[in-house]
């Protein structure tokens, strides 16, 4: 395919080095190339088959609007947007389109939201518990897409709202930890990533899964599917 990768951040950069090495064609564009959506022209949407989005919350909005009015499907790693979902939903819908999004394209986190949502019973039984997730310090939202995927899971099978605590520190590449604990045990639960190699890859065969369909996914559905 002919992709085109917006964001040339830690997880952008990545993700293009798994597409060319997927034998795809890659364009990537950075924030500053791309100000306010500016470079999404039909005529350069035109040759590109579908868009990985992996910039910033105050980038994303635009660029979808762009990519789902040139009816080009997107996949979206991009966190901290959410609140728009209702109506970006709405746009795809209607413009018949393929649109993609999730907080966290690793598998391993999504076999971790699994894990989770079997542990969150655990706070019918007198357990408390507590959310903690490290990211890097340039990290722009806090708290993370991840983290705030985690306290919904929790919450829809555990009953709860869980507290979220925040740390952004070095070059931490994304650490997550619920704990629930009780008067005789505590449960610890942690996925900590090593690299961003595990984005990277999720992504783009989200990217390869969802060419050609319509509709409006959330990946933590549909990753198995990969």
């Amino acid at each position: 395919m002919n992709l085109l990768i917006l964001g040339r951040g830690k997880t952008g950069s990545m993700v293009a080095e798994v597409a060319f090495s997927r034998r795809h064609h890659v364009r990537v564009l950075s924030s500053a190339d791309n100000a306010g959506a500016c470079a999404l022209t039909p005529e350069l949407l035109a040759a590109i088959d579908l868009v990985i989005d992996f910039t910033t919350p105050a980038a994303v909005i635009a660029n979808a609007e762009a990519c789902i009015r040139a009816r080009k499907n997107l996949v979206v790693g991009t966190t901290g947007w959410y609140q728009q979902l209702p109506r970006l939903r709405e746009m795809v819908l209607s413009a018949k389109t393929g649109f993609l999004y999730g907080s966290n394209f690793s598998i391993g986190v999504n076999l971790f939201f699994e894990i989770v949502a079997t542990a969150a019973a655990a706070l019918k039984y007198d357990y408390s518990g507590e959310i903690f997730e490290r990211h890097h310090a340039q990290k722009k939202d806090a708290p993370s897409g991840t983290a705030i995927t985690i306290q919904k899971i929790v919450r829809e099978c555990g009953g709860q709202e869980l507290e979220i605590v925040s740390f952004r520190e070095g070059d931490a590449v994304g650490m997550h930890e619920v704990i629930f604990n009780s008067a005789g045990d505590r449960i610890y639960l942690c996925h900590d990533a090593k690299s961003r190699r595990g984005f990277g890859e999720g992504a783009v065969r989200a990217a390869e899964w969802l060419a050609g369909k319509t509709g409006f996914y959330e990946f933590r559905n549909v990753w198995r599917e990969l």
